[in-house]
């Protein structure tokens, strides 16, 4: 498929979001993919991401996440100044702000004639736990999360019971985590907290554990594993394809 891109900036509570949507050429409505970066936002990979979903007959929307924190189409090198600021941006915006960001990116949807009604997520690092917040509304149907962080840890700034894991029982859809065992950011004491959360509240789940350091399927720097890009890769197309179809 030939893909497009266009960009929107979507009105929310707490301001402008610019949003980058890839999705095939033509009129033809197809199934959405709301994707969600790490916090550098935007970058070439997060875009080679999109358009690769795109690609398999996805309309992909990519949202920039802390839009309240930077000029409108901000995007942070991957060098410790960029992850420094990233970082600083995910402590300064409330885990609630998410949800209107969500909700702003569906409504919104409701009106292309492209969108076909079906909604799923996906994200990498925050933005793994950003599609598992999407999940918390009930018209997202299938979400896959690549090594989500800060699920097992409560240091987003949330309001009480507002935790992403504390809500379990809003999540209506199908979920597919997929995390890397040599992640020093989220250890196996954490990953076996949230398989027995997700357990527990008996969320309709897949679970996938790979032999890869964090941010794997990034496809710039050292960590980079192809392979297992691949694979996780085709572990979304498949949820997407079956639930979304």
């Amino acid at each position: 498929m030939i893909i497009q891109k266009e960009i929107i900036d979507l009105a929310t509570p707490t301001g402008l979001m610019r949003t980058y949507v890839h999705r095939p050429e033509g009129d033809k409505a197809y199934p959405v993919i709301l994707l969600y970066s790490e916090i550098f936002q935007q970058t070439g990979p997060i875009e080679r991401a999109a358009r690769l979903m795109a690609g398999h007959g996805y309309a992909v929307l990519v949202p920039e996440i802390f839009h309240e924190l930077n000029p409108i189409g901000t995007v942070l090198a991957y060098d410790q100044a960029g992850s420094d600021k990233g970082n600083s941006d995910k402590m300064g915006k409330s885990v609630e702000s998410y949800d209107s960001d969500n909700q702003a990116m569906i409504t919104w949807l409701s009106d292309q004639p492209w969108c076909n009604g079906q909604i799923g997520a996906m994200g990498f690092c925050i933005g793994g736990h950003l599609a598992f917040r999407a999940a918390l509304q009930p018209q997202i149907k299938a979400t896959a999360c690549f090594y989500p962080t800060d699920l097992h840890t409560n240091v987003i700034p949330n309001q009480a019971g507002q935790h992403s894991m504390d809500r379990l029982t809003d999540i209506s859809g199908e979920l597919l985590m997929f995390w890397g065992r040599q992640d020093p950011h989220i250890p196996a004491t954490g990953r076996a907290l949230v398989y027995q959360k997700l357990s527990a509240a008996e969320i309709n789940f897949s679970w996938h554990e790979v032999n890869g350091q964090h941010a794997f399927m990034r496809d710039e720097g050292l960590r980079y594993d192809a392979q297992l890009a691949m694979l996780g890769y085709q572990c979304a197309l498949g949820l997407f394809g079956r639930v979304l179809a």
